[in-house]
């Protein structure tokens, strides 16, 4: 079967512009062929406003933010506030942008600016609508009015980012979304690299802000949806993942945001990162570990893995279909696999009889869910099994972990390890980066076990 075509979202686009008047329909299209069947246009004054709502009437996967850019910051009065309340009403004006500071080319007073930022921050809040924001080189006020305005109340998005890790981390802790555009394939723009390789994808966006700022193959030429792809290519490689992971991720960070249409993937049994498939095959687990994103989001990756309920045999392999383009399987939701034992061993045996490699993600705990040695029920089935450690000792493990166990369960984590080394090829050992995990110790602790040692980046999950 023919990979599906990844679809992507252009989250900031101009196509109100003279330079797409000669052949919008065209790009539109050509946006499309290129996977790219959602594009959100972006008003920069009123008459730009009004134009992007017009154009998402005339084009099914086109959506309109309303708003006044920082440039044009003197339209904004009494006035000007009601006609963009107005605008919002329609049903595809699903933000307030572009608006914001712009201290680069100072086109408006700074005060006037910063008034204008604020007066448009209160008409989100009162229409339930994000914020698209620009700011260039004016960082400190745009982070200082997004705090004092409250603007988490409404969330949004700080379009074509330009600041540091530092600032990337206080818009994620206010509650935004950060978007990238083709100018990180530029080749001097190390910077800007290295912040999307420090943060989490799942806060993550990309556009073009086209006709602007095409990415290196075009650079200097327009710029038009289609090429956001050449964006998401980049931030792949930052990221180690695929295009088509990009993709998912990204579009799904939009649809939420935006409150888009178009996401039909809930409760994922198999779901695939990279060249690996992830089996989902309970929410249940042993311990409630005080770091697990799952109880923020049920989201991994752009996957939603909140079950309905605990698939059987036939559901599980009718959702992996053919397993062998795989690099391997690996049995891993938002649950520990190894409560439905049974199940995990049904299917590893379907799986090794087609030849696939299998892999398990633990908490290591089954010896004690099952009051026996389940082990050597899985020698021959399972090739490579990933334990959470996370901690060196008794009294750290339950603080962090919470086992349901309590205080027996970190000597039977380390006993399942050591048990491991006799059963299975490949054992690895794995601790979260998280404040109060002692990374060295846990180091320190699987050598002493006799096994591979790993840490995961937290907020990194898949």
């Amino acid at each position: 079967m023919a990979a599906k075509q990844p679809l992507f979202v252009d989250s900031h686009a101009h196509l109100d512009g003279g330079r797409f008047s000669d052949d919008l329909d065209e790009v539109v299209q050509r946006a499309a062929d290129n996977g790219v069947t959602t594009i959100v246009t972006i008003g920069c004054d009123l008459a730009s406003s009004r134009a992007s709502v017009e154009l998402s009437e005339r084009y099914a996967g086109v959506y309109a933010a309303v708003g006044v850019h920082p440039h044009d910051a003197g339209e904004i009065d009494d006035a000007a506030i009601e006609q963009l309340h107005a605008l919002a009403q329609h049903p595809k004006v699903v933000a307030i942008g572009e608006i914001g500071l712009d201290y680069y080319r100072d086109r408006c007073p700074r005060q006037q600016q910063q008034l204008a930022f604020r007066r448009q921050i209160h008409l989100a809040q009162q229409c339930a609508l994000p914020i698209v924001v620009h700011d260039r080189d004016a960082h400190s006020d745009v982070m200082a009015i997004l705090r004092a305005e409250n603007a988490s109340a409404c969330g949004g998005v700080l379009h074509c980012f330009s600041g540091d890790e530092t600032m990337a981390r206080q818009c994620i802790d206010l509650g935004f979304m950060l978007s990238f555009t083709g100018t990180i394939t530029y080749p001097k723009n190390d910077a800007i690299r290295a912040v999307i390789a420090a943060l989490p994808i799942e806060k993550m966006l990309i556009e073009t802000d086209c006709p602007y700022l095409a990415a290196q193959p075009w650079r200097g030429k327009r710029n038009e949806p289609a090429y956001v792809v050449e964006t998401a290519k980049t931030l792949a490689d930052i990221k180690q993942l695929s295009v088509a992971d990009v993709a998912r991720i990204t579009s799904g960070n939009a649809r939420r945001l935006f409150n888009l249409d178009g996401d039909d993937n809930r409760g994922r049994i198999a779901y695939q990162i990279r060249d690996s498939l992830y089996l989902n095959i309970t929410n249940r687990c042993t311990n409630r570990c005080v770091f697990c994103a799952k109880f923020r989001d049920f989201t991994v990756k752009g996957h939603q893995l909140k079950l309905d309920h605990e698939p059987d045999f036939t559901e599980i392999i009718t959702a992996i279909g053919d397993p062998t383009p795989y690099a391997e399987v690996v049995f891993c939701g938002y649950g520990e696999p190894l409560l439905r034992l049974d199940v995990v061993k049904q299917v590893a045996a379907w799986l090794k009889q087609r030849g696939v490699k299998v892999r398990i993600n633990s908490d290591g705990q089954a010896n004690l869910v099952h009051k026996r040695d389940i082990l050597p029920e899985l020698a021959g089935l399972v090739d490579e099994i990933s334990i959470s450690l996370n901690a060196p000792d008794s009294g750290n493990y339950q603080r962090i972990c919470q086992s349901a166990y309590g205080e027996q369960a970190f000597a039977a984590v380390t006993d399942f390890i050591r048990r491991a080394t006799r059963h299975i090829p490949k054992v690895v050992a794995t601790a979260v980066t998280v404040d109060g995990i002692d990374i060295e110790r846990c180091r320190r602790l699987a050598d002493e076990l006799g096994v591979e040692f790993r840490q995961r980046i937290y907020n990194e999950v898949g």
